[in-house]
């Protein structure tokens, strides 16, 4: 077999009145992601670590953040797309572990229905995902509450 190995990494600014969408769940806050897309951290680190590992470039090459086909974009859609061209090259999903770095709000009661989300998107079983959470112990611009950052590695597979 041919394993790949991919890493993602994104981060958006916080903002009040606007939406936060986490792994494809919206989540209660009073502030949200400010973007061009739903903003979704998350599933732009996977979809970046996807791409990566398969060598296909990089999310915003695939889906930049000045074309208005993606503006307000559910990122579910780009998720769905990102794994066709993974899939397209021959690869398959062995697992994914991510983190987010969020001060606010805690995230435990909504990571098995992200899990679960991406599960459904990316057609694979919710325990071949981990997402962890953790806060930057009020340091930096998550830690002020200015942002959101998320990071994920996967491991994909073609077999010979």
């Amino acid at each position: 077999m041919n394993f790949r190995i991919g890493q993602g990494y994104d981060v958006h600014k916080l903002q009040e009145q606007e939406s936060l969408i986490i792994g494809g769940i919206k989540i209660e806050h009073y502030k949200g992601t400010v973007a061009h897309s739903d903003g979704d951290v998350l599933i732009h680190a996977i979809c970046d670590a996807l791409l990566g590992a398969a060598n296909l470039r990089d999310i915003g090459y695939h889906f930049p953040d000045t074309s208005e086909t993606f503006k307000n974009i559910d990122s579910k859609v780009l998720l769905n797309k990102t794994w066709k061209l993974v899939q397209k090259a021959g690869f398959r999903i062995a697992n994914i572990d991510t983190t987010i770095c969020l001060e606010k709000p805690k995230l435990k009661d909504y990571i098995e229905d992200m899990k679960i989300s991406l599960a459904e998107v990316l057609s694979i079983p919710s325990q071949d995902i981990s997402i962890k959470a953790t806060t930057t112990e009020k340091l930096g611009f998550v830690g002020e509450e200015k942002g959101i950052s998320a990071q994920a590695v996967v491991l994909i597979y073609r077999q010979n």
